[in-house]
């Protein structure tokens, strides 16, 4: 059993900032990747942003230079930092990994609940 538990979502006005947090625990032997990924209504799940291999970071393009994803891999834990945010970037925010339960074992995604993230004025 792998549960991810997301926080730090909320409403924010245009150009402020906020910090989600996301934590996998369980029956994990290793964690290949912690992702961010949004739905905003009416629109398909994206990627966000990419915490890989315990140091590599990949970001959607609509993101770059304004979203920082880090993790510590001693906790199973990844954050996503949210800076100048934009209307939008309203969406309910995911977090995900691909996650090994035992030696040996496949990978496969996990997904959390989902925290909801409002930009307006």
């Amino acid at each position: 059993q792998v549960q991810l538990v997301e926080s730090g979502g909320g409403l924010v006005q245009p150009g402020g900032s906020l910090r989600l947090s996301c934590a996998a625990s369980g029956s994990i032997d290793s964690i290949d990747t912690m992702d961010w990924y949004r739905q905003a209504p009416g629109k398909g799940r994206e990627l966000v942003a990419r915490f890989e291999n315990g140091n590599n970071t990949i970001y959607a393009d609509s993101v770059k230079g304004r979203f920082t994803i880090s993790g510590d891999n001693a906790k199973n834990t990844v954050w996503l930092q949210m800076n100048s945010l934009k209307p939008e970037d309203t969406a309910v925010y995911f977090c995900s990994a691909r996650i090994s339960t035992y030696r040996s074992a496949p990978f496969a995604r996990y997904w959390g609940q989902g925290t909801q993230v409002t930009v307006s004025s």
